[in-house]
């Protein structure tokens, strides 16, 4: 056997020619990467059981297990010849290129030409990377840029290990195939998508971005659906590569009910920063909708980093109704926001920022003159190195302005400064000391429209500061793991002090309306969610935690806690939690006995009476590819209004059937009012080259002013995805 290495010369070239255009032409048809042209100056070498130059033909042949490589990219084939005079390079029997990242090439002959740029193919298959498979009858290479296929097959689908003749799950046919190198797209024409060997989609033309290239301009998937607003419709995206740091999607929409749409999706990254534009304009003609006509919609956002340490962006929010929202399927919220900010990051110690806000309100039967519009708002925060005796200071300041056509226009500024100092005892309890010192001043405007602890002034200066002290000491006990696992018992108690403050009527609440009472802030020094709402006095809070830790794994834990003020003030709103000066109790647990169930849950009990005034409580059980959730929700209705009571059941659940096959499903039901809240199923095929997914789901509400239950939507889903070719979807709404 002769070896011989040697650079780009003599048989080398031709070798070297063949890899580059077997890889980066006719394989590139295939699916495969773009070949890097800066490794056909890398040597080349080969083995052969004979080499021969014939002087007079001027043609260099090697025979009998013929093996080249270049780099990582190897040829092999039972015979090879060049000619030197005529520059026509031959490979033929058994040829087989092999490339670097798996792809398999097999071919009956090639012959290549033309200083190396054209090449004919015969008899072309390859195995390539994600599963895929094609065969064609022959290949040529035009121009070292174009590539033609003729009777081309494809498909990335397993063929069957019992009748290996058996068509595939489904495969790409096509009289030709087209590879333009410059462009990374594959255009065929005639094509023909068979299903279990029969033709079940037919097209003259075809077009689609090669698999190996990244990005590239062209026709997304088009969707088709029907919805009640649009009709039946069709959508169809269109996406733009602009430059490497930008791109589109441009997006064109007609329905049957007279509606049309054009949506514009623009990305843009910098250096220092991003960009995003979501924007459409269109027409409604739904006799359903209470917006019919022209509208659009606004979504977008930015930011870009001033130096290391500060960014600054904005997000810009709006619309002209929630019907065109939702009959575009841009989604339904309830509040768009808008804002402009600037903030600053100082490693872990560090943070502030100041922006603007202004919200939109696009529930139509609301009114908007109470939304507020916040100009400006800023925070900043501090926490300095910890001291000597490991103790934390820290200091905050926050500052807003709000301003509303309707209600309560308010202004505040605030600070506040913290110390928090842990200690470990001698017997192994944990001594906490926490203090906290708050000063706010504010103005506000007729205060007496407030909604939530609204009183009878019409406004003012005030000013308003609380100093509050805690000792907080936990005692964790532990009995060590043995035979039945270990144990841990954790009693909690704290005490906090401060002055009285009262009820605060003359401050308006406007961080201070969302509270609930819960373990999560039961040893928080004000639980008030904000700064307008300070809670003083004298309190002690309690609590005690219990653990089992199994030998298997599994566990116990659990909580129940309770607090006790010695004022009789009325801090809190009724049904709060801690309206009195003895609070309901909190208790939270968390039930996992073996690997495949689990209970976890929240309750809030009546301080004498223990009747439930909040459960929010779900149990799951796991299986070999199952899971089921059952849960249960009781909570009181909002003290500011938001929301209403809830009462509610719900399941859900995930079962894998086999490999390929799986479903799932979910369900609400609000017991109060005897009706479903939402229900939803999916089914779901997969394998290797085939992804079928069919979603269902339902979401029902009620007219406040009927009382009249109504669909508030519906969504039908089927969708198609043909690995490494595309995915096709109807939906319906």
């Amino acid at each position: 056997m002769i070896r011989r290495s040697l650079p780009a010369r003599e048989l080398g070239p031709a070798l070297a020619a063949w890899l580059v255009i077997a890889a980066g032409g006719a394989a590139a048809q295939t699916g495969l990467p773009g070949f890097d042209q800066r490794s056909s100056n890398d040597p080349v070498t080969f083995t052969a059981d004979e080499v021969q130059f014939d002087q007079a033909s001027g043609v260099v042949s090697a025979t009998g297990r013929v093996e080249a490589w270049q780099g990582s990219r190897v040829l092999r084939a039972d015979r090879f010849t060049y000619n030197r005079t005529t520059g026509v390079a031959t490979a033929e029997g058994n040829v087989v290129l092999i490339e670097p990242d798996g792809n398999v090439l097999f071919a009956d002959r090639a012959e290549l030409s033309g200083g190396m740029r054209d090449a004919a193919l015969e008899g072309l298959r390859g195995l390539l990377a994600a599963n895929a498979r094609v065969a064609a009858a022959g290949g040529r290479r035009t121009d070292g840029r174009i590539t033609d296929l003729a009777r081309v097959v494809y498909s990335p689908c397993n063929l069957c290990p019992e009748d290996p003749n058996r068509p595939p799950l489904w495969q790409l046919r096509a009289r030709i195939a087209s590879l333009h190198s410059d462009e990374q797209r594959v255009r065929y024409r005639d094509a023909a998508l068979e299903i279990a060997g029969l033709p079940l989609l037919y097209t003259p033309y075809l077009s689609h971005a090669a698999p190996g290239a990244q990005r590239i301009s062209g026709f997304l998937s088009p969707t088709l659906g029907y919805t009640q607003l649009l009709g039946a419709f069709w959508e169809q995206p269109f996406y733009w590569a602009i430059d490497p740091s930008s791109d589109a999607i441009i997006t064109s929409s007609i329905g049957t009910s007279g509606s049309a749409n054009l949506g514009v999706a623009y990305r843009r990254r910098f250096n220092a920063g991003e960009i995003a534009i979501d924007g459409s304009v269109g027409y409604l003609g739904s006799d359903r909708a209470d917006s019919q006509g022209w509208g659009w919609h606004l979504f977008s956002g930015g930011q870009v980093a001033l130096d290391e340490n500060w960014r600054a962006g904005f997000q810009l929010n709006r619309t002209s109704s929630r019907d065109y929202l939702r009959g575009f399927r841009y989604g339904s919220p309830q509040t768009l926001t808008s804002t402009g900010f600037v903030e600053g990051f100082w490693g872990v110690e560090g943070y502030a920022r100041a922006d603007t806000r202004y919200y939109q309100n696009v529930l139509q039967r609301t009114g908007t003159g109470q939304i507020p519009f916040v100009l400006p708002y800023g925070y900043a925060e501090w926490a300095f190195a910890p001291d000597r005796l490991g103790g934390r200071w820290f200091i905050d300041t926050e500052a807003y302005s709000i301003l509303r056509d309707q209600g309560t226009d308010s202004r505040r500024i605030g600070t506040g400064v913290g110390y928090e100092l842990p200690i470990r005892g001698r017997f192994g309890e944990i001594w906490t000391i926490r203090g906290r010192a708050d000063l706010l001043a504010g103005n506000a405007e007729r205060l007496n429209e407030a909604p939530f602890f609204s009183s009878v002034s019409d406004g003012g200066s005030w000013t308003n500061g609380n100093i509050r002290g805690a000792v907080d000491v936990r005692w964790p006990l532990v009995r060590p793991a043995g035979e039945w696992g270990a144990q841990i018992l954790e009693p909690r108690v704290q005490v906090v002090t401060g002055p009285n403050t009262g009820r605060q009527l003359d401050i308006p609440a406007e961080d201070s309306l969302d509270f609930e009472f819960s373990d999560a802030n039961l040893f928080a020094l004000n639980r008030f969610p904000g700064r307008d709402r300070q809670e003083g006095g004298t309190r002690v809070d309690a609590a005690l935690r219990a653990g089992w830790l199994f030998p298997n794994g599994g566990l116990v834990d659990g909580l129940v806690g309770q607090s006790f003020r010695t004022s009789n003030e009325a801090l809190f709103p009724q049904g709060s939690g801690l309206e009195n000066r003895t609070s309901d109790y909190v208790t939270r647990a968390r039930i996992a006995p073996v690997p495949w169930f689990e209970v976890i849950g929240r309750a809030r009990l009546a301080n004498e009476s223990f009747q439930p005034r909040l459960w929010d409580v779900s149990g799951t059980v796991f299986g070999q590819g199952a899971s089921l959730t059952l849960g249960y929700l009781n909570a009181p209705a909002a003290a500011n209004g938001a929301y209403r009571e809830r009462n509610e059941i719900s399941a859900g659940g995930t079962l894998r059937i086999n490999e390929n096959w799986r479903i799932g499903g979910f369900g609400r039901y609000d017991i109060e009012a005897g009706r479903g809240v939402a229900a939803g199923a999916a089914l779901t095929y997969e394998d290797e080259c085939l992804v079928f997914e069919t979603r269902f789901a339902r979401r029902f509400a009620e007219d406040p002013a009927t009382q009249q239950e109504y669909a508030g939507s519906t969504i039908l889903l089927f969708r198609v995805t043909l690995k490494t070719v595309g995915d096709f979807g109807i939906r319906a709404l």
